[in-house]
């Protein structure tokens, strides 16, 4: 693959690629960085790309991947918090940062354990803003099952949530 077909391929793809990177992780520099790192990974399998049926699916698909992994690793910071903190009259008191920072990775941690469509649903609705047609055009499952699913993975994240140690 030439350095024209690959940027032919997946270049129209950046914006949303952002987008969904930035949703993952709330930081304008980290997202551009997730976005360089995907398109990296996709240079690297460039030898394979040939059976890809659908490029924007692909990468979109890498880089949940790696901002999944990403939130995984490390505690990133958000841009909108530390705007809004630096804003606020009165900073927060470092117990409820704390806490705070405790509850995401609670929350994280439960929607990974969530089924794999529920996961997949809430992750496509929530983190990548989709509707629920594209939801059904993306996974192939009704209208009415999606939002089963979703209402369904909503409450087991409350009730777990609740129940947190």
């Amino acid at each position: 693959m030439t350095h024209q077909e690959f940027k032919t391929r997946f270049l129209p793809c950046h914006k949303r690629m952002y987008r969904i990177a930035f949703r993952y992780l709330g930081n304008e520099y980290d997202a551009e960085d997730m976005v360089q790192n995907a398109y990296l990974k996709l240079w690297e399998m460039q030898e394979t790309l040939d059976t890809i049926t659908n490029d924007e699916a692909y990468a979109l698909t890498i880089v949940k991947h790696l901002c999944l992994d990403r939130l995984k690793q490390t505690t990133i910071r958000h841009d909108d918090e530390w705007e809004s903190i630096q804003k606020a009259e009165t900073a927060p008191q470092p117990d409820e940062a704390l806490e705070f920072k405790e509850d995401m990775g609670i929350l994280l941690h439960l929607i990974e354990r969530l089924p794999e469509q529920q996961r997949q649903v809430l992750m496509l609705k929530h983190f990548e803003e989709r509707s629920t047609e594209e939801i059904e055009r993306e996974t192939g499952l009704s209208n009415v099952h999606i939002r089963v699913l979703l209402s369904r993975a909503r409450k087991t994240i409350k009730e777990q949530f609740i129940q947190k140690p």
